[in-house]
């Protein structure tokens, strides 16, 4: 009985009737079991008091973070039919080595004399393309031949139009001195008569003069006729200069026709050359792809195509390699609530699987079997299944990984935060609150420098 009430009935009750009762009353705690809740109540206190490392689980896989080092996939770059195997699955091939053989296909390759058919045909082009050019050689060189006989025609006419004005002057000249000739006798012939008429002269004095003024007239004529004569000459002479001009710039100007249609079909046929060439090295690198090569060292792990005489399509996938050499990483998902607790450089603790290991959560130090890495990147984007990618590499401070890992094996690991007592993490849990915002060393210390400079 509990005693609480100040009107005590413990005498007015006869204890004495109930056995149980008065066991329970005589009855005491040992002492042993005093000292064991004492140093119960004691360390469980001191527990509480212990630091947590505050961390945010997760899983993930085996990955790397070079593209050229993640398994590849052999595709076909043209359609074809399977020939011929060289490898088997699981076998490990160096770059170069021939994995498949596969045969045409397509009716426009099936000639087996292709590549010297081309090969000939881009021959006789070359031969038509020196043709040409021999072609245009002679008619530059009828061109010159040309223009050279048109100077000197030229040269000759204007000679001899050079002549002929000299002729026209000189005639022109014979033609005003048969004027004043002519003058001069009609004027003798006039004095004549009058001294005829005053009878100090003869009849014959005065005939012989009218037979001057005759011949004076008459050679005033010729050399009219002479001095027209020349002018016509002269403008045959000037005719005849711009007939041959016109003559021989229509004879050059047909011979420039004819070598632009030269230079034309020649530029035709070299881009006829240069298509042939292209056709050419287009087949001899299209026999090349009918044998496909390992792009790199490393091991086959699955064919997609198997059978002999199996058609397979341009781009189609054959097989997937794995690459010899690749540099381990890890990458995991975490939910977006965490995603402000994470950053660059943080250092994680990674459990492969496979690998036996004893871990405590709250303590990474004291945990066994697991392996120390860097966050080295996050994804700015969220992934299909609605968390964030952290890529993880090494620690170089750290032991190393295991070098039995292989690509795509599974990880569990812990992103490490801020250390905490036991107590403050148990009250966490039980009210759901997210662990605490987690700054590095490197930041807090930028921060610091931050506020210095500002104040």
């Amino acid at each position: 009985m509990l005693n609480i009430s100040k009107h005590s009935i413990s005498k007015k009750v006869r204890s004495k009737k109930y056995s149980s009762l008065i066991m329970v009353e005589q009855k005491k705690a040992p002492p042993a079991l005093k000292r064991i809740l004492k140093w119960s109540l004691f360390l469980t206190f001191a527990i509480l008091l212990l630091p947590w490392t505050q961390n945010i689980r997760s899983y993930g896989n085996v990955t790397t973070l070079k593209p050229n080092q993640k398994p590849q996939s052999l595709n076909s770059v043209i359609a074809g039919q399977i020939k011929r195997w060289y490898v088997q699955e699981g076998d490990f091939v160096r770059k170069g080595d021939t994995i498949l053989q596969i045969s045409e296909v397509k009716s426009d390759y099936f000639d087996e004399r292709l590549l010297e058919r081309t090969e000939d045909q881009l021959k006789f082009k070359k031969e038509s393309i020196g043709a040409y050019n021999d072609k245009i050689k002679t008619q530059e060189e009828r061109l010159a031949i040309l223009n050279n006989q048109r100077d000197l025609k030229i040269s000759q006419s204007r000679v001899k139009l050079q002549q002929a004005e000299l002729k026209v002057q000189n005639n022109q000249i014979a033609f005003e001195a048969a004027k004043v000739q002519y003058q001069t006798a009609k004027d003798r012939l006039e004095r004549m008569d009058s001294l005829y008429l005053a009878g100090l002269k003869s009849l014959t004095d005065l005939e012989s003069r009218k037979i001057k003024v005759q011949e004076a007239a008459s050679y005033e004529t010729a050399a009219k006729n002479k001095l027209l004569n020349s002018e016509s000459e002269l403008i045959s002479l000037q005719l005849e200069i711009s007939n041959v001009d016109a003559y021989y710039q229509s004879e050059i100007n047909k011979v420039r026709s004819d070598r632009l249609s030269t230079i034309s079909t020649r530029l035709d046929s070299e881009t006829n050359v240069s298509k042939l060439e292209n056709q050419y090295s287009n087949y001899v690198y299209r026999q090349g792809l009918y044998f496909i090569l390992a792009p790199t060292d490393g091991y086959i792990t699955k064919t997609n195509a198997s059978g002999i005489g199996e058609t397979i399509k341009e781009g189609e996938e054959i097989l997937s390699l794995m690459p010899k050499s690749y540099d381990l990483a890890v990458e995991i998902y975490i939910d977006p609530i965490d995603l402000p607790l994470v950053k660059k450089g943080e250092h994680v603790r990674l459990q492969f699987d496979g690998w036996p290991a004893i871990v405590f959560s709250g303590w990474p130090n004291a945990s066994q079997g697991t392996y120390g890495g860097i966050i080295y990147g996050i994804d700015q984007f969220i992934s299909k299944n609605g968390k964030y990618r952290i890529l993880i590499q090494q620690d170089p401070k750290d032991h190393p990984w295991p070098d039995a890992l292989r690509f795509g094996g599974g990880t569990s690991s812990m992103i490490l935060l801020n250390d905490v007592p036991i107590w403050y993490e148990l009250w966490r849990k039980i009210n759901g609150f997210p662990p605490n915002y987690y700054t590095g060393k490197d930041t807090q210390e930028a921060e610091a420098k931050a506020k210095q400079k500002m104040h």
